[in-house]
């Protein structure tokens, strides 16, 4: 997957861009770590039971030099493509997902729209 300047999941209610007033310490942070090829990465696990482990996983690498994004959320074991907004059984995954998205907005990361 290439990086993009912006981004909508399927069946999502927004669609979210980097913020044009993204700094680095801003990634560092809120808890993106900085991967061998020196990008920044964030990846949460989205739990229907707190502290169970089991779940979707939210994944987000931002470019090194900030100018573009991945975004997905994935099976547990990071290779098949989810879309957790397809079934209503998944509306506790749904607004960890927002919950976690709307804090980096708050937080200068993203815009959404």
């Amino acid at each position: 997957m290439a990086f993009v300047t912006e981004k909508h999941l399927d069946d999502s209610q927004y669609t979210y861009k980097l913020s044009p007033s993204i700094k680095k310490y801003t990634l560092m942070d809120t808890t993106f770590i900085k991967n061998k090829l020196g990008n920044y990465e964030l990846t949460r696990i989205l739990e229907n039971v707190p502290n169970s482990g089991d779940g979707p996983l939210l994944k987000i690498i931002v470019k090194s030099d900030l100018s573009g994004f991945k975004l997905s959320i994935t099976d547990k074991s990071g290779l098949k493509n989810m879309n957790i907004f397809k079934s209503a059984d998944n509306k506790m995954i749904q607004e960890k997902f927002y919950f976690q998205m709307n804090a980096l907005v708050d937080c200068g990361v993203f815009v959404k729209a």
